[in-house]
């Protein structure tokens, strides 16, 4: 799930598309401007004005290239995103200059470290390397966006593999073909277009002063780099004792489903029985490890839509709703007009869902190809989080315009969506108010959740690890993906069901490698989606458990919300934080507080079965 943020739209390859293209900026040369705290001051507004309209055209070619992906618009995306590159090179290497200047102003301080931090590929000033750059990135995107494997031996898409990977009813060497023809068709042709990728993005980071993209990405937080790696493992180990638990528990009952030949009782899980491509979230295969009675939650959201004949707009209307019920205005018809919900019949389009802003106002969109299904529905709540975050912000100057960190852009819809319980269920008409699950459900609600969100976090982390050690060398091209099933079996517990090549690059086969869009916000996103959800339910007065709180319909939380919002990125992020939580301090207190009732339980179910892999 991504977001396209407009202010960064030429600054960062992780938005609309991977931003760059060929021809050196077109405006007035930022060397006419003085070295002083003036001339810092007038080059921050000239830069935000060529941005603005740089990133609006940017917009527009990407959305048309994610959405008719042919030779020709590949074209047209590589060359503005190359334009997006150089730009945003030259202003990074120039905030850079103005950074050890006396008297600055709070804005301009905070712009320039804005342009300098906000990259995500930077390409070097050397000639035709935001071109090669470019070209490398946008064909890594088109090539997953094309991305096949095969069932049973037959060709099937990404979007349709997917949902394979979560049908039951496939036998556990169907999953492994699925996902060993994934990884193989769609991971291993990119692997040295990415390690060329990679030398060519460093040099750009060592020309603004970093030593390798790894740690520019981690300098983007209001803090040193070493301070975001030190902060996201404490929030892991904080997190890491329920994700044991529940590893432990989920092995046990693969193994009563499949038998020793396939899942064995001890050592990590295989990973293509766990419902998803890449193992990240569970939830899939809910109803293989559920209890008896209290795991019958009596009702699927999907079901529940189907039998009311709603459709994949029905479901946007729901979440839109959801939105509307705290204070926020409708969206706009422009959003029901121009976004993309189902997927074409006759023409390739990148499925991976996204919402998009693509005029820095109020041209809000998402892109997916909804199914009517649980996930989905889950999906576009969290979707349109980004938007309504986007539309907040848009009075902010243009380098404002985004989330406090990108971990707040993610969390938004997360946290809003961890409020479809039983009871907004009923509130909406979905769900008979005499099927809402009672308390003794309450270890199967639980579960169900943390199959997703608990599930995620080692996940979440080992990606941009995985990145880091690429980008500071530490992990050779030769070794890629050696270390992607090291990491995945150190943090996950997750082992692959076949054999993996040296030449593999099983990496490229998730879609936010050959995106490069930074993952650590995702891992962000589950900690914060919490904290802000307990700070909702305070201020909407619940006494309940934590995890059966919903403050629909609560104009007070969107009030309080929208205060938080709508500060965008002109503060740091603790401030933000505080602003909606009271707190200045990202905790997973909140996350487990939320699942202690499961914690618990799986406690007791695990008693003298084998724990860690």
């Amino acid at each position: 799930m991504k977001y396209a943020s407009t202010a960064l739209a030429a600054l960062s390859v992780a938005l609309a598309a991977p931003a760059y293209a060929e021809d050196t900026a077109s405006n007035d040369d930022v060397s006419e401007y003085p070295h002083t705290a003036e001339g810092a001051g007038e080059f921050v507004a000239a830069a935000e004005k060529d941005m603005f309209d740089y990133s609006v055209e940017a917009s527009q070619v990407n959305w048309v290239n994610y959405n008719f992906i042919t030779p020709d618009t590949d074209a047209m995306a590589a060359r503005i995103n190359a334009v997006g590159t150089e730009k945003s090179v030259k202003y990074a290497l120039e905030a850079a200059r103005y950074a050890d200047i006396a008297g600055l102003s709070y804005d301009v301080n905070r712009k320039l470290n804005i342009m300098r931090n906000g990259l995500v590929l930077p390409a070097p000033t050397t000639a035709g390397a935001a071109k090669e750059l470019n070209e490398i990135a946008t064909r890594l995107s088109s090539q997953y966006g094309k991305g096949q494997g095969t069932l049973d031996g037959k060709p099937i898409n990404g979007s349709d593999i997917e949902a394979e990977m979560g049908n039951l009813d496939h036998t556990p060497a169907e999953y492994a073909e699925m996902w060993q023809s994934w990884h193989d068709q769609v991971g291993k042709p990119m692997k040295g277009d990415y390690a060329r990728m990679v030398a060519i993005a460093n040099d750009g980071a060592k020309e603004l002063g970093f030593s390798d993209v790894g740690a520019m990405w981690r300098s983007g937080y209001d803090m040193s780099p070493a301070e975001f790696a030190a902060m996201t493992e404490r929030l892991w180990q904080e997190t890491k004792p329920l994700y044991e638990a529940l590893h432990t528990y989920v092995r046990w009952k693969l193994n009563e489903k499949y038998g020793d030949a396939v899942q064995p009782k001890t050592g990590p899980i295989r990973a293509d029985l766990l419902g998803n491509m890449w193992a990240q979230e569970w939830g899939n295969i809910y109803p293989l490890v559920a209890p008896k009675g209290s795991g019958d939650l009596g009702y699927d959201i999907g079901d529940l839509l189907k039998a009311k004949g709603k459709g994949p707009l029905d479901m946007v209307h729901y979440g839109e709703n959801f939105y509307s019920s705290l204070g926020f205005k409708k969206l706009p018809d422009t959003f029901w007009q121009r976004s993309l919900f189902t997927k074409p019949a006759d023409r390739e389009v990148v499925c991976h869902a996204s919402a998009w802003d693509i005029d820095n106002k109020d041209d809000i969109r998402i892109k997916m190809c909804i199914k009517v299904n649980a996930d989905d529905f889950v999906t576009i709540h969290h979707e349109l989080g980004h938007n309504y975050y986007q539309r907040a912000y848009n009075k902010q100057p243009y380098f404002y315009l985004n989330g406090a960190n990108d971990g707040f852009h993610e969390a938004i819809g997360d946290f809003i969506a961890l409020s479809i319980t039983p009871q907004y269920l009923v509130d909406i008409g979905l769900l008979d108010k005499k099927d809402v699950p009672g308390a003794d459900k309450d270890t199967g609600l639980l579960l169900r959740q943390a199959m997703d969100k608990v599930a995620f976090l080692p996940f979440g982390l080992l990606v941009d690890k995985w990145r880091w050690g690429v980008f500071d060398g530490s992990i050779k091209p030769a070794d890629y993906n050696k270390a992607w099933v090291d990491l995945k079996r150190e943090y996950q517990g997750i082992t692959p069901p076949v054999a993996r090549p040296d030449d593999a690059f099983d990496p490229g086969a998730k879609y936010h490698i050959p995106g490069n869009t930074p993952y650590m916000r995702y891992f962000l996103a589950r900690i914060l989606q919490f904290q802000f959800y307990k700070a909702a339910c305070d201020q909407a007065g619940w006494k309940g458990p934590l995890h059966r709180c919903s403050f629909y319909g609560n104009k007070k939380v969107g009030e309080n919300l929208n205060a938080m919002l709508e500060m965008g990125a002109s503060k740091p992020w603790p401030e933000a934080l505080k602003a909606f939580t009271g707190t200045r301090e990202m905790s997973a207190k909140p996350m487990l507080e939320y699942f202690a009732p499961l914690q618990k339980w799986l406690d007791e179910q695990n008693k003298g079965k084998p724990k860690g892999w």
